[in-house]
């Protein structure tokens, strides 16, 4: 059993929300238990609760030893504004946990990562569970909790360690007190919502500041903005244009994203023996 608690260290859920999760946990993984914080359904302007009661709220579900993992319920914009407050205060029960979201929690996976506390593992939100194809990525969330590797991302090798960033998030962390030591790793990223010459810009950027990774893969790409004159490459080719500037072996594709068919990467070296 793995008893899951989950906060929002960014954005809001509605309590609609909480209540599919919960659902589809009672019917479908009974040898599981998840538990929302009250924390998850406020909201002051942009973020779920102010800057204080996001992290009080983390710091409660990390270091209690009732629970084997916390769940970040939302992705949005936030928790890179607590996460070095979280890290210094999480105790010995928060070290032994798994931490799982994407999105903009990767820079609290990328902290926690950084200093050696628990488990970090990329995978999708308790926040899809409203709609059928986001209620299967969060099945497969509850499978591997459940010792079941059959979602993680199939190229993981189990030999050469891995992590997977939202492209615009690894921009941000790279230079700061969050950002691990990605030497020798395999970096998966994705992203959304942006234009492609942001892609081309962000990309320009990982490549001047990332150190000898193993090798980069590119995720899905979705959703992304018409400009007023084509870009000219695709987002694949932008990623392709920079690895061969900086050096980096190109992998090929990886099934992370912003998608129902987001796959669970493990930041290490992946074992479906990990979870809770």
């Amino acid at each position: 059993m793995t008893r899951i608690a989950v906060c929002a260290p960014a954005t809001p859920i509605t309590r609609e929300h909480a209540d599919a999760a919960q659902k589809l946990v009672a019917e479908e993984f009974p040898e599981h238990s998840i538990t929302f914080h009250e924390q998850c359904f406020r909201q002051v302007g942009h973020f779920a609760g102010t800057d204080i009661e996001r992290l009080e709220a983390l710091i409660e579900l990390a270091n209690d030893p009732a629970y084997d993992a916390v769940w970040f319920a939302k992705g949005g914009y936030g928790s890179n504004r607590i996460t070095e407050a979280a890290i210094a205060r999480m105790n010995a029960a928060a070290r032994s946990k798994t931490y799982v979201g994407f999105s903009d929690c990767g820079y609290l996976l990328a902290a926690l990562y950084r200093n050696g506390v628990g488990q970090p593992v990329h995978g999708s939100m308790p926040v899809s569970a409203r709609s059928e194809r986001g209620r299967e990525a969060v099945r497969r969330v509850l499978r591997w909790f459940s010792g079941d590797g059959s979602g993680l991302e199939p190229s993981l090798d189990g030999k050469t360690p891995a992590v997977a960033f939202n492209l615009i998030t690894l921009a941000m962390l790279t230079n700061t007190p969050m950002m691990p030591d990605l030497s020798g790793h395999i970096v998966m990223v994705e992203e959304v919502s942006e234009h492609l010459y942001s892609i081309d810009r962000l990309f320009f950027h990982l490549a001047n500041t990332l150190p000898r990774i193993a090798g980069l893969r590119l995720g899905a790409v979705t959703d992304v903005p018409e400009n007023y004159v084509p870009f000219g490459q695709e987002a694949e080719d932008i990623a392709k244009f920079w690895c061969d500037r900086a050096g980096f072996p190109y992998l090929g594709r990886a099934e992370i994203g912003h998608m129902a068919a987001n796959r669970i990467v493990p930041f290490g070296l992946a074992s479906p023996s990990t979870a809770g």
